[in-house]
């Protein structure tokens, strides 16, 4: 049966697919850790500057050619051109699988803090395996289940996305409930107190009080809400997409940045800042756990509890959040091992690739290339994990190579926004952008908005005088741009001699 016309998934699916690949909870005790209740201000800046508009365009994208498999490929060349479609298509594939490698390391902290309460990675071995190595070894392992998993068919995908979202839901409605106990066992009295306007607007942190540092937030506030767009992989497969897809992306945005807002103005119902975050081992890695085990701990205190039970209830709230978000991300990576890679393999011509590596398996997945993505990232896994300081140093290269690459890809999709309203031969059944005007200032808007961030970084790089760094960053997108454009040349020339 065609993929484009077996429709498997329905409106909830595909929201809890969406909820699990963008909403983070560490996000929110980041953003606290950082900017205290100031995160608030800046994260509906980059709801309403970034989320949201791009949001909107990418539903008009998803409607208009949810027949077609490629996703982002596809958009990109039904606006942009073919040429231009594989260079920011194949920017955007790069820094998917770079995330992959340096994220995954996170679902051992979490299974750790799940069994014992607090990040134990650190001691775990294997025979003669250092940590770093035996936690490449399982890395790989876990990343192989799940490419072997997701290629039994999108409903498996979707089911354990499920999971993952359901889970992100859950730990939100009881740290939320738990927090509002709190308040009202408090007589509503905050642990961090607000004082107009500067709490909104100023950073406790000492080191994020200058204009420049603020904007660095805003564009990690951005980067919270990455991740939407690879949702249009599956808008072919959506039970009345016209209708459906821009209705979950447009939910799915509300309920996100909402989320966020909500979530860091309660951290501060039980954490007042000082108190907690001048506490030795805090870091931008353990800030959720802290955080919650703080939370158990007021709760127990608040409700006279002895000091015994008052820990144990400390400990389990701390497991329990990170048992809920090692569900989340088990999730989103089932989400992403076959999102991002069906859009660029599906969305290229076939005639680019090997037969083989592009064909659909019995479940209509795109077996071989989710393969071939795994063992890219199992290389890259290995290099980072059994090598020496050199490896260490190339895990940071990849690192810089993707920092500016994650936020091109939103540059070309939203520069391609307006060339796409432009094509008349597309049929576009759900438009919000019904003026010309209107889309070319959205898209302004929102393309400065990116640009600055990409400006901010290079400027930190700068002042700090870290040029080879300002190398890496720019020659990742350049490296990427160029092997996706060698791609194109190879598919104009195996074309030309087929014909």
């Amino acid at each position: 049966m065609p993929i484009n016309k077996k429709k498997q998934l329905t409106l909830l699916s595909v929201l809890l697919m969406i909820f699990t690949s963008t909403f983070a909870f560490d996000n929110t005790s980041i953003a606290y850790y950082t900017m205290g209740y100031a995160g608030i201000i800046w994260y509906i800046l980059a709801a309403l500057l970034f989320f949201v508009p791009s949001t909107l365009m990418f539903a008009e994208f998803g409607a208009a050619l949810h027949e077609q498999p490629g996703g982002v490929f596809a958009w990109l060349e039904n606006s942009l051109g073919l040429k231009w479609a594989f260079i920011g298509g194949f920017i955007w594939i790069a820094s998917w699988v770079i995330l992959i490698v340096s994220t995954v390391s996170k679902i051992w902290i979490m299974l750790s803090t799940t069994i014992s309460g607090s990040d134990q990675t650190g001691s775990w071995r294997l025979g003669n395996l250092t940590s770093t190595q035996f936690i490449g070894i399982i890395s790989i392992l876990f990343f192989v289940l799940v490419t072997a998993i997701a290629t039994r068919g999108l409903k498996k995908v979707a089911h354990l996305a499920a999971i993952g979202g359901i889970a992100a839901a859950v730990l939100t409605v009881f740290f939320c409930l738990a927090s509002l106990v709190l308040l009202a066992k408090n007589g509503f009295h905050l642990a961090e107190p607000v004082k107009l306007p500067q709490t909104f607007i100023k950073s406790p942190r000492v080191g994020y009080q200058s204009t420049s540092q603020m904007i660095s937030f805003l564009i990690f506030a951005v980067y919270a809400y990455a991740g939407i767009e690879a949702i249009g992989g599956v808008s072919d497969q959506m039970k009345n997409a016209k209708k459906n897809f821009p209705l979950a992306l447009g939910l799915g945005a509300l309920l996100i940045s909402s989320a966020y807002a909500v979530i860091i103005f309660l951290w501060g119902a039980s954490a007042n800042w000082q108190e907690v975050f001048h506490r030795s081992g805090v870091n931008l890695g353990n800030t959720t756990y802290v955080l919650m085990s703080n939370l158990g701990y007021q709760l127990g205190h608040q409700f006279n509890l002895t000091p015994k039970a008052t820990q144990s209830l400390s400990f389990f709230f701390a497991r329990f959040g990170s048992l809920a978000m090692l569900l989340s991300y088990l999730g989103s990576f089932f989400v992403i091992v076959y999102m991002p890679i069906k859009s660029f393999i599906l969305g290229t011509p076939k005639k680019l690739w090997p037969k083989a590596l592009p064909k659909l398996n019995r479940y209509n997945m795109p077996a071989n290339a989710m393969w071939w993505q795994a063992l890219i990232v199992a290389c890259l896994i290995g290099l980072t994990s059994f090598g020496n300081k050199s490896a260490t140093a190339f895990y940071n290269i990849l690192t810089l190579m993707d920092n500016l690459s994650s936020t091109l890809p939103y540059l070309f999709l939203v520069t391609a926004f307006p060339f796409f309203k432009a094509n008349q031969q597309l049929s576009k059944p759900f438009e919000l952008f019904h003026r010309k005007s209107s889309s070319w200032a959205v898209v302004i808007l929102v393309d400065c908005l990116l640009l600055l961030g990409v400006g901010s970084t290079m400027y930190s790089a700068v002042v700090a005088q870290n040029y080879m760094d300002l190398f890496l960053e720019l020659v990742g997108p350049v490296l990427f741009g160029i092997i996706g454009y060698a791609l194109y040349l190879l598919y104009c020339r195996r074309r030309q001699n087929s014909i």
